[in-house]
């Protein structure tokens, strides 16, 4: 099925999708036209190439990513350092668990792809399955490991016959973006599907 996204704040790069791959870029009346039959979705922001993050081992091998029903013992944030290996140690099969979770927080963060190099079997698993790419973890990193690292690593832009791999971010422009941070995201698109929606 053929689906256009555009968002509202960046309607000359709307994005036709038809299944994995872009079929085509450019002004959203434009898309229109050549698909009137597509599904649209719009939303608001910018439609932009999606994150590479490259703290990969660090978010998803370091951190314990707790479930929701283990608030009242853990909290709901992300558990680092010693006491994130305390927990693995206590129960190895809680690795791959969190790092599903993990990852589900870099989707919601317009991340689709991570660098790092991934050594446990449960963060490699939880990455292919969710269809993120891995790349090349830069020379020098941006500051502590984030799911909103500044600055924010751009995968490069869309093109047709591409992989359709992209977010959207409720912000009016990049500059507000860049300012503002990845926690924005709207919407994440990994080879034509939606993995990540605000509520």
């Amino acid at each position: 099925m053929l689906t256009i996204h555009y968002a509202e704040a960046s309607p000359e790069t709307a994005v036709l999708v038809d299944g994995a791959l872009v079929a085509a870029v450019g002004p959203y009346e434009d898309l229109a036209a050549l698909s009137p039959e597509a599904r649209v979705r719009q939303w608001p922001g910018i439609l932009t190439p999606g994150l590479l993050n490259p703290y990969g081992p660090e978010l998803l091998e370091g951190m314990y990513h707790p479930d929701p029903r283990e608030a009242a013992g853990f909290g709901t944030e992300p558990i680092p350092g010693e006491r994130a290996q305390r927990i693995f140690r206590m129960d190895p099969s809680r690795r791959g668990a969190s790092a599903r979770r993990g990852v589900q927080r870099m989707l919601a963060h317009g991340t689709v792809g991570v660098a790092g190099e991934l050594r446990g079997q449960g963060a490699v698993d939880a990455v292919r399955r969710a269809g993120l790419v891995i790349g090349r973890r830069p020379d020098t990193l941006p500051g502590p490991p984030s799911f909103s690292p500044a600055p924010l690593v751009l995968l490069p832009g869309l093109v047709p016959g591409g992989p359709a791999r992209f977010a959207v971010f409720d912000v009016p422009d990049r500059a507000a973006l860049v300012r503002l941070g990845a926690s924005t995201c709207v919407a994440t698109v990994i080879d034509g599907r939606l993995v990540y929606r605000a509520r």
